[in-house]
């Protein structure tokens, strides 16, 4: 059975950190790409970065470039979202998910399963 369990939410103030974790199973991890997502109350669902496990390639969008940093750590099957200097318009649910063949990591559809989502919370 296929796997991902986000970690790592929670509530911050604005200019704090958390670092978020996501745990796969259930598949072979080093064949994919793993990207995060976040979707605010009302809006939709918006590529926040992503890494392919096969060669450490990196995306992010421009919303958050130099504050957060996608990493991963093979032998545990899980990758990080550290979030840095996170601002109340960070606020969301944030989703990882896992996909082969990624051409546009900005794209939901191109993913194959998902996780059930964390809650991030940034207070002004």
């Amino acid at each position: 059975e296929v796997q991902l369990v986000e970690s790592g939410g929670g509530l911050v103030q604005a200019g704090g950190s958390l670092r978020l974790s996501c745990a796969a199973s259930g598949f072979t991890f080093d064949a994919y790409a793993i990207g995060w997502f976040r979707q605010a109350p009302g809006k939709g669902r918006e590529g926040v970065s992503c890494i392919s496990i096969i060669d450490g390639s990196t995306y992010y969008a421009d919303s958050v470039k130099g504050r957060f940093t996608i990493s991963s750590d093979n032998a545990k099957n899980t990758v990080y979202l550290q979030m840095n200097s996170l601002k109340p318009e960070d606020t969301a649910v944030y989703f990882c998910a896992a996909g082969r063949g990624i051409v546009s990591p900005q794209i939901s559809y191109e993913y194959d399963y998902w996780g059930q989502g964390a809650q991030v919370t940034v207070s002004s």
